[in-house]
Order: C-alpha cells, then sequence, then structure tokens
C-alpha cells in the first residue's frame, strides 16, 4: 500500500497517522507490524507529540544540527542549495516499524507518525506502508 503527501518542503512537518492507521486497516491484518518508508533522500520518518511547541522544538533543533545557511559540499556539486535536506534526512531516516496489535497501531497516548520534507522546495511524497502478520 502507498499513499501520496504534499509537503511544503523546509522542514515541514506533517501528521500521517490517520492515513497508515487506514492502511493498517485495509490490511486486515490484526497482530503484526507496519513497516513504513518514504520515498526520496530529502524526506524522513519519525514519532513525536504532534502539537506545535514539539514541532517548533524539532524544527528548531534540526536547524542547529545542520542550518540552511551553512556550506555543504553536495551545494557546491550540484548547485541546488539542498545540502542542508540530505543531512537532516540522513539523519532522521526514511523509515519507521510500528507495532500493531487488535488491529490498532500500538502508539503512546500523545504519539503520531509524522513526515517531515526537508527540501527546498515543495513535493509530492510517496510513503510505502507493508504490514506484515505476526506468526
Amino acid at each position: 500500500m502507498k499513499f501520496v503527501v504534499d509537503t511544503k518542503g523546509f522542514t515541514d512537518i506533517v501528521d500521517i497517522s490517520q492515513q497508515v492507521r487506514s492502511a493498517v486497516a485495509a490490511s486486515g491484518v490484526t497482530e503484526g507490524v507496519a513497516h513504513l518508508f518514504v520515498q526520496g533522500s530529502t524526506a524522513a520518518l519519525s514519532t513525536i507529540e504532534f502539537e506545535p511547541g514539539a514541532v517548533r522544538d524539532l524544527k528548531e533543533a534540526l536547524e542547529r544540527i545542520a542550518p540552511m545557511d551553512a556550506r555543504y559540499h553536495h551545494n557546491e556539486r550540484w548547485g541546488d542549495g539542498n545540502g542542508f535536506a540530505h543531512l537532516r534526512a540522513a539523519l532522521m531516516k526514511p523509515s519507521l516499524s510500528v507495532p500493531i496489535e487488535g488491529g490498532q497501531l500500538q502508539l503512546g497516548t500523545w504519539q503520531q507518525v509524522i513526515l517531515l520534507d526537508f527540501d527546498n522546495r515543495s513535493r509530492k511524497r510517496l510513503v510505502y506502508v507493508e504490514v506484515t502478520l505476526s506468526v
């Protein structure tokens, strides 16, 4: 299963929990794991309490770790200005696995699944969800 997420870039953080829940429900699997993967080298997946303060804190932390205006060798080679995006995506990672019990994602009370788009332009991000049955 897969779905597309429209993003704005520049560390756009999108709650994709509902799309993942829908994929799990469509799979019919009640005990297993949802494996997620976002296509592209400037995006990542993670979890967070998706509220404005925590989202802002994450964006600010990533800016401190890999500032947009720093010198990146990738930018010198390609001239596309998104070296920071590649570095942030590599640090955050493109995949995530979430256990499923009783047909439900086993997320914490305040935990949501998020897609992070670090590129320096808007994108259509393709997220794959593979649901596997526990044996």
